[in-house]
Parts: structure tokens; sequence; C-alpha cells
């Protein structure tokens, strides 16, 4: 068993809570948070215990599961690091990607382990593609195709401290990018509007995009991102090779199909992303674990978080200026 402290019970410490509490080999044991009476609230769900922060990191808990606000990450990924404890955070490390890699030397000084939420890679659909990708299955790759569209947009007091649709949403696929296709890219162009909501406009962001990108194997991607659907949450990844293409393919909340006459009618995609990639979280925190028990896995650490907030660096920067970028994935 690994004890765990969760920092953060919002949204998504919760979420995380759920999980923690329910893995067969994790010993879910304390909850903090800078809202004292919410961290107690979240505590009791679970028989956990809350406490304070700073105390975390003066306790005897295995690991941290950083699920706290944004602005927050890099200096807990350094008390944790500097506590000897193992660490799993939710992206980004910080939105400026010099303080990202001060908390990341950190983590190299202390040898502790770190594990980045880029949970797409755990979608079953993904790492099914990732495998035929890998197998040499589609020969070379030579484009990937790419969607990102959710459901609804998020709050404007949210998308004012996101770091822009490049580093908040688009950057899951940058991740996932270079994660199926084991290359990196070296150049992006950006092209993004304001279509949904003009006061995201104001706001000095875009909710719709698309990406460009050569990689350094020279095949070609192409990723699209939209604040909003009006269908449902929709998320798609194609990977055309010299010898063939695979797709993890538009996922409806069902598979039934009503036939009738001359018409069709099936299940819609699933109401929201939540919806859609909860599970990946578990898998996530399955990976984690196991790797805390010593098992050889693969799971998104601190250098995949470092290169994929440099290549959303660069296409924000292309966004910006309305012109393609190098990037320095180095």
């Amino acid at each position: 068993m690994k004890r765990f402290a969760l920092i953060g019970a919002g949204f998504i410490g919760t979420l995380h809570a759920r999980n923690l509490f329910r893995h067969p080999e994790v010993d879910f044991a304390l909850v903090a948070d800078v809202d004292p009476a919410r961290a107690q609230a979240l505590a009791s769900q679970y028989g956990a215990r809350a406490i304070s922060v700073e105390k975390v990191f003066a306790s005897d808990v295995d690991a941290v599961l950083i699920a706290s606000s944004t602005p927050t990450h890099a200096d807990y990924v350094e008390r944790a690091a500097r506590a000897g404890q193992a660490i799993y955070c939710e992206k980004p490390i910080d939105l400026d990607t010099r303080r990202a890699k001060r908390a990341v030397a950190a983590v190299r000084e202390a040898g502790v382990a770190m594990m980045i939420g880029f949970n797409r890679r755990f979608d079953a659909s993904h790492a099914a593609l990732k495998d035929v990708v890998a197998r040499g299955e589609l020969g070379r790759v030579e484009l990937v195709q790419m969607s990102c569209r959710s459901q609804d947009a998020p709050p404007l007091s949210y998308i004012e401290v996101s770091g822009g649709q490049m580093r908040d949403q688009t950057i899951h696929f940058f991740d996932l990018l270079c994660w199926l296709t084991e290359d990196v890219p070296v150049e992006v162009h950006v092209f993004g509007e304001a279509l949904v909501d003009p006061r995201i406009g104001e706001a000095g962001d875009v909710d719709t995009s698309i990406a460009t990108l050569r990689m350094a194997s020279g095949a070609l991607v192409q990723i699209d991102s939209t604040r909003r659907t009006r269908y449902g949450y929709d998320e798609r990844v194609e990977v055309f090779g010299a010898q063939g293409m695979a797709e993890s393919r538009r996922q409806p909340h069902r598979h039934l199909s009503v036939y009738k006459g001359r018409e069709q009618v099936s299940d819609g995609l699933h109401a929201d992303w939540l919806e859609r990639i909860e599970p990946t979280f578990a898998a996530a925190l399955d990976a984690f674990v196991a790797g805390l028990h010593g098992k050889d896995v693969d799971y998104p650490g601190a250098e995949a978080a470092l290169r994929a907030q440099r290549i959303a660096d660069a296409a924000t920067r292309s966004l910006q200026t309305r012109a393609p970028v190098a990037i320095d994935v180095d």
C-alpha cells in the first residue's frame, strides 16, 4: 500500500479523491486545500484526514497528488520533491516554462517519481492506436489528423487564467502526438479566431484553432480545437502511414442504431468531456501506483510535461504573430 495525500478539493480534486479511495493499493490518508472547510468535507467522504497544505510536506505519505489551482503547482512540486514524496501533478506544472523547469530540476535532484496529468494516453482506443503504430503496421508515418472539440466553452473567468487554448486544451494533443509517433515537432503554424464567444477574443484568447506541425521525421500534422460543438464531446485521432491508416474514432455514448424505412438513427457523442474521458483518470492512477511498486510502466513524466509545454509556447507565439515558429524541444 502507498499512502497518498491529495492537495486540492475542487472539481478535479474530487474526481481524484474517488479514484484514490477505490484503488486497492492506495491508502488515501490526507486531504489539503486552501479552504479548510472544503478539505474537511471531501476528507470526511472517504475516511481521510483534513490537514493544512504545509503539513502535507511534513507528513509520512509516500506520494502527493496535486490537483490545486495552476499557480500553486510548481511550488508544491518542489516542496514534495524536497520531502522525498512521489508526485502526480495535474497539468501544467506552471504557465511559465522557466518556472516549470526549476520545479523539474528539483524533482531530478531529489530523484523522486513524477507523473504529469496527460491522461489522454490512457484512453483505451488511443493506446490501441499507439500499439499499431509502434508495431510498424502502418509503415512510415506521413500524416496525423487530430480533433479536440469540447461541448461547451468554460467560464470566462477560467479562460482568463488558463494560459490560452494552446496551453490549456490543445496541449493534451501535443503530448499525445509525440507519444503516439515517438517523434517530435520542429515547426508549428497556428490559425485561430474567437468564433464561439467574442468575449474570449477580448480576453486575448481564441476558441477555434487549427495547428499545423512538421515533425522531425517530415510527417505532417493537423490538430483542430474548438471550445464548443453543441453536439457533444468530439475527440478523434487518425494516423496515416505508407502502408495504411488507423483511427481512434469518435465515440458515441452508446453503440445503438435504429433502422426504420430508409432512415438510420444512431446514438450521438458523449454529452461532455468528463463522460468521455473519466475512465482515463483511474487508468492513469493505476500506472502511477504500479510504477511506485517498481513495475515497468509507461506514463508521462516531468520531461513529457516540459516538452508539451515548449510546443504549446511555440504554438501560442505562432498564434500571436500569425507566422510559423520553430520549436526547440531539447
